[in-house]
């Protein structure tokens, strides 16, 4: 059978990797030191000129499915790696049919659960760690998307202004429901909470995670927080036509939880004495939206709503409250935020994204003005960070895969 290549991004530097040969034998030549999770199946990071992709083999339905299921998740906004294309029609050098192979792009400044671990995260980070798998799930879960085979395996991790943004990375078991029900979340739920317990008590018997950690509480932590959000976003709300302030009050605490609100949905009743809301459409990303169109910055959320902080601290001391905010905005862009990143050495700008650095300069300022007795220039903060501090953390753009 020929080789046969379907992509939704044409690469054709993908017809010269090595197809005939299984991907556990694929040399240094291609493969290169990204870390990645466990997984059932045989996967390798493989770069191509400036390109990095995923190559993972699996059967040839599973491929097509995984593949479009992912497209699918892309085209509604949701945070899951990027597809790329699938391979059929592989086999070796005597004609023996070999595995097709689901590619897809590679996440930068993206870490599996277990590099993050091995790159020195604590168990009082945990709780972030969480809230990413929570906002994950939900995200997917008003999409109507069925994950199946929840777990912290199945999930890349990018910082996020000290916490952490969760992207789904394994969608094989994933399927597109018209209207999921609430037996089917209640099924992802308790899968989250068994697979979660299983894979931290596998870290605390590799030492990657202290012993004292109750992986129990961890994963009630996880069921507590998803009913909470899940309860906030979806929820009606009914109150007296006098209290028609509650409607505004909802939108600005899910706009503080991070989402925006598509479509709201009000009943009166007969009288009109009472009023009845439940969000109907929302979406994640109000902040990040917000900066962006500011500035034209494309960060996570959490990371822009403290770009977002720093721009209005800079508005407030140079009292231009009453200019443009976009004139406002581009003069911190350029004056500020830029010229930090500037500082930056090339030999570190693998370790962190830019949005990253600004909001651990913004941290590392605070504590050198505590030290100090007064506020320290923010430039003069930015050059002893990347001193003290950010030349001598791990690459996460390109690092050691932990040993499988």
């Amino acid at each position: 059978m020929a080789l046969h290549i379907v992509a939704n991004r044409p690469d054709p530097a993908l017809v010269g990797l090595p197809w005939s040969l299984p991907l556990e034998e694929w040399g240094d030549e291609h493969v290169v030191p990204l870390p990645r999770g466990l997984s059932r199946h045989v996967v390798r990071i493989v770069r191509l000129g400036e390109r990095t992709y995923a190559v993972k083999e699996t059967v040839e339905d599973v491929a097509f499915r995984e593949y479009r299921l992912l497209r699918d998740l892309q085209r509604l906004g949701l945070p899951s790696v990027v597809p790329q294309g699938v391979v059929t029609g592989r086999s070796d050098a005597a004609g023996e049919p070999l595995p097709s192979a689901l590619l897809t792009q590679h996440l930068r400044f993206s870490l599996p659960y277990r590099s993050l671990f091995a790159h020195g995260l604590q168990a009082e980070n945990l709780p972030s760690l969480i809230d990413a798998v929570v906002v994950l799930l939900v995200r997917l879960h008003l999409a109507d998307f069925f994950w199946g085979d929840v777990s912290l395996s199945n999930v890349l991790f990018r910082r996020d202004a000290g916490g952490f943004a969760a992207y789904l990375v394994d969608a094989e078991t994933g399927e597109l429901q018209p209207s999921l029900s609430d037996a089917m979340r209640e099924h992802d739920l308790t899968v989250a909470t068994e697979n979660i317990f299983a894979e931290l008590l596998d870290l605390q018997a590799s030492e990657s995670l202290a012993g004292d950690v109750a992986a129990h509480a961890v994963v009630e932590l996880l069921e507590e927080r998803y009913r909470t959000l899940w309860t906030e976003l979806t929820d009606a709300e009914e109150f007296g036509s006098d209290e028609m302030w509650r409607i505004e009050q909802r939108i600005e605490r899910l706009n503080d939880l991070g989402f925006d609100v598509d479509e709201l949905d009000i009943v009166t009743d007969i009288g009109g004495e009472q009023v009845r809301i439940q969000p109907k459409v929302v979406e994640l990303g109000h902040h990040r939206r917000e900066l962006q169109s500011l500035t034209g910055l494309h960060v996570e959320d959490a990371q822009a709503r403290r770009l977002l902080n720093d721009l209005a601290s800079y508005t407030a001391h140079f009292d231009l409250g009453r200019e443009d905010r976009a004139l406002v905005a581009n003069r911190w862009l350029t004056g500020v935020y830029e010229p930090i990143i500037a500082l930056v050495p090339p030999e570190a700008r693998g370790k962190l994204e830019p949005a990253e650095i600004f909001h651990e300069v913004l941290v590392h300022r605070w504590f050198l003005s505590e030290r100090a007795g007064a506020e320290v220039d923010i430039f003069e903060t930015a050059r002893d960070y990347v001193q003290q501090i950010l030349l001598r953390r791990p690459d996460e753009v390109v690092a050691t895969p932990p040993e499988e």
